[in-house]
C-alpha cells in the first residue's frame, strides 16, 4: 500500500481472526498491538468481554485511555498526531452497536479510513456518511496512547470524559446481571454530565429490561439531547411492544429506521409484531421478508418463513 497510501493515515498492524484474542474486542487488540502491547490471550476467559475490560487490561500495560464525545476535527487531529481513535458506530444484522478503528483521511475525496482485518485493506466511507452513522451513538470516541504521550491531549476539552468511563463501567455491571449498581452508576453520569445523551439511554434501557415506567423518561431525555440517538427510539419501541401499545411501538420503531434502516436486523421482527396486532398484514409480511434479508443466520428463519406463507 506504501504508493497509494494518503498523507494522513496511520498503518496499523494486521489482526487476523486466527491471531486475534477471543477474550478481547478486535478494536482494542489492533490499537494496544499499534502501540507494542501484544494483549493476545489476555482478559477473561469465562464470558463475553466488553470493552472497558480490554480497556483496563491495555491501562495495566501502561496504555491510558479517554472516552469522549468527539468530531470529525478531532478524529483528524488524532490521526494527525499518529493516534488511532476507535469510535463507536452502528452494527450490523443482530449486532447494535461496532467498535471501529479509524486509520486515516483522504483530503481530496472527503473520506474517512477504517481498519479492516485483511492484508492491504482499508474502508473508506464519505465523511457525510461517517458523520451521520457515528453521530446515532452521540460520536463516542476512544483514544488509547502510551501514558507518556498524555500531554498530546492536555489542553483539549474533551467532552462527557468522566462520565463517559462510567458509562462502559455500568454496562459491565448490567452484562454481570448488577442492574442496581449499574443504576447507580448510570446516575452518577448524569449528574456529572446532564446533557450526556448515552448515560440516559442506558439508564433507560436498564428501565426497560425490568418493566419500569421511568424507562421513558430516560429515553426521551437522550433523543431531546441527541435527535439521532437510534437505541433510544429502539427501546422506545420495544417498551411500548411490551405493554402492548402497538401503536406508539409500531410509530418509535419506525423512527429508528427512519434514522438508519441497516443497522439491526431484529427491530424489522418486533415492528412486524406490532403491524400485525394493528392489522396491517402487509406491512409486517415486508418487515419479515427484511428481517431475515439483513439477519441471515437467524435462528428462527424457519417459523418466520412460515409465518410470511401465512400473511
Amino acid at each position: 500500500m506504501e504508493s497509494s497510501q494518503p498523507d494522513h493515515f496511520v498503518t496499523l498492524p494486521l489482526v487476523s481472526k486466527s491471531d486475534e484474542s477471543a477474550r478481547l474486542p478486535l478494536a482494542i487488540n489492533v490499537v494496544a498491538k499499534y502501540w507494542g502491547e501484544d494483549l493476545k490471550d489476555q482478559g477473561p476467559a469465562s464470558r463475553a468481554t466488553v470493552l472497558i475490560d480490554g480497556i483496563e487490561l491495555a491501562e495495566k500495560r501502561g496504555l491510558a485511555c479517554y472516552i469522549y464525545k468527539g468530531s470529525l476535527k478531532d478524529l483528524k487531529k488524532r490521526i494527525d498526531q499518529g493516534i488511532p481513535p476507535i469510535v463507536i458506530t452502528p452494527g450490523i444484522q443482530d449486532v447494535a452497536q461496532h467498535a471501529t478503528v479509524v486509520s486515516g483521511y483522504d483530503v481530496e475525496e472527503r473520506r474517512i479510513l477504517t481498519y479492516v482485518p485483511e492484508p492491504d485493506t482499508v474502508g473508506a466511507v464519505p465523511e457525510q456518511k461517517f458523520e451521520q452513522d457515528w453521530e446515532q451513538d452521540d460520536m463516542t470516541t476512544i483514544v488509547l496512547m502510551p501514558a507518556d504521550m498524555k500531554d498530546l491531549l492536555k489542553n483539549d476539552e474533551l467532552k462527557f470524559v468522566k462520565s463517559n468511563r462510567i458509562c462502559f463501567e455500568a454496562e459491565r455491571l448490567r452484562q454481570g446481571g448488577k442492574a442496581g449498581e449499574a443504576t447507580e452508576k448510570l446516575y452518577e453520569a448524569t449528574e456529572l454530565d446532564p446533557e450526556n445523551a448515552s448515560a440516559w439511554s442506558q439508564l433507560g434501557g436498564i428501565y426497560n429490561e425490568h418493566g419500569s415506567d421511568k424507562a421513558v423518561a430516560c429515553y426521551e431525555k437522550a433523543i431531546k439531547l441527541n435527535p439521532k440517538y437510534y437505541l433510544a427510539y429502539r427501546g422506545l419501541g420495544n417498551y411500548y411492544l411490551k405493554k402492548k401499545d402497538h401503536s406508539l411501538a409500531e410509530a418509535y420503531y419506525t423512527k429508528a429506521v427512519g434514522i438508519n434502516a441497516a443497522r439491526f436486523g431484529p427491530i424489522y421482527k418486533n415492528r412486524a409484531v406490532a403491524r400485525m396486532q394493528l392489522g396491517n398484514d402487509a406491512g409486517a409480511r415486508e418487515d419479515l421478508v427484511k428481517y431475515l434479508e439483513q439477519t441471515p443466520g437467524a435462528q428462527d428463519k424457519k417459523a418466520i418463513e412460515d409465518a410470511i406463507s401465512q400473511l
